[in-house]
């Protein structure tokens, strides 16, 4: 009974693995998305002042760090918890792949989600004056919690090392 309750319990672990295949097709609507406000932004580049254009690529950086993100999660998460990624003769091979543990994926995430959250930052100070300014300190507030998170998380990681 033992021994196939073990089996189940450790088969169990695919059920993550259309997960990952969800968060694959999420990629591609976001390089989709990616690809449509750069579209637009060439489109009416024009017609857009400095502080525009600047909105429009910090947008795009936006796109790009939640991108890379969601490659760390979708890999290191496979390869943490579901499989390894066995890939035969590929010259591109990740460097990282299979290194990653999960500690330092969650180090990561905090690390992008506090770019994102800095990017998302800088394009509200550029539209401050149409923001109502409890918006900016409820923006600003985040941020800071984003920032405190990653903080106590790289802490309590060098604490429970030195252990």
């Amino acid at each position: 009974m033992e021994r196939i309750l073990t089996r189940v319990m450790f088969a169990a672990r695919w059920v993550m693995a259309p997960v990952y295949l969800g968060l694959t097709a999420g990629l591609l609507v976001l390089a989709y998305k990616f690809f449509i406000d750069l579209f637009e932004l060439f489109s009416h580049v024009t017609h857009y002042s400095n502080e525009e254009i600047i909105l429009h690529l910090l947008s795009l950086v936006d796109f790009v760090l939640i991108g890379g993100l969601l490659v760390m999660v979708i890999y290191s998460g496979y390869e943490n918890f579901v499989s390894r990624l066995n890939i035969d003769g590929a010259n591109d091979e990740l460097s990282w792949i299979g290194k990653m543990d999960v500690e330092s994926l969650k180090n990561k995430v905090f690390v992008s989600v506090v770019s994102i959250s800095t990017i998302h930052l800088l394009g509200v100070f550029m539209e401050s004056k149409s923001i109502p300014n409890d918006k900016i300190i409820m923006y600003i507030s985040l941020h800071v919690c984003f920032v405190l998170t990653a903080l106590l998380m790289q802490l309590l990681e060098r604490l429970s090392k030195n252990r």
